[in-house]
This record gives C-alpha cells, structure tokens and sequence, in this order.
C-alpha cells in the first residue's frame, strides 16, 4: 500500500473512534436524561392532581356551604311562617272583636 492509502486508513480509523467515543458519551448520558424527563412528568403529574384536588375541594366547600345557606334560608322561613301564623290568629280575633262590637 502506498503512504496515501494508509493514511486514508488511519484517518478513517481514527474517525472511527471518535464516533465510537461519541457513541459511548452518549449511552452514558442516556440515563441522565431519562431519569431527568421522567422526574419533570412525575413533576407536571404531581401539580396536575393537586391543582385537580384544589378544584373539586373547592367545588365541595362551595356544594356545603350552599347547602348551609339553604339550611338557614330554611330555619328563617319557617320561623317566619310559624309567627306569622300566630299572628294570623291574633289578627284574625281582633277583626271578630270588633266585627261582635267587643273591642
């Protein structure tokens, strides 16, 4: 072989290992990178649920206290109803007193 073949040889075998060395840099990089990209979805999957459980916790706060309103709206009313009744009953014997000529 002449000097031009054999330093086309060992240039391509030097190119060789520089590829091979690439190659293995980035096989050990690999793990890195995936442990990193699976931490950031734990991440986003994490803040996902919590954002989630922050919604229906809220829409269950605003779900009891609406049925906390309707309980006292309830008790109002028919503590309402109740002297209105009693005071129908008044009115209505005063109305007779005075229809009879009692009053």
């Amino acid at each position: 072989m002449n000097e031009k073949s054999i330093q086309q040889v060992l240039d391509i075998e030097k190119r060789a290992q520089e590829i091979q060395e690439q190659a293995q840099r980035e096989a050990q990089e690999l793990p890195r990178l995936a442990e990193q990209e699976a931490q950031a979805l734990i991440a986003q999957a994490k803040a996902e649920a919590q954002e989630e459980a922050r919604k229906v916790i809220a829409e269950a706060q605003a779900e009891d206290r609406a049925k906390e309103i309707l309980a006292e709206v309830e008790r109002q009313n028919s503590e309402l109803e109740a002297k209105a009744n009693a005071n129908l009953d008044k009115a209505v014997h005063f109305v007779l007193e005075r229809v009879i000529g009692r009053g």
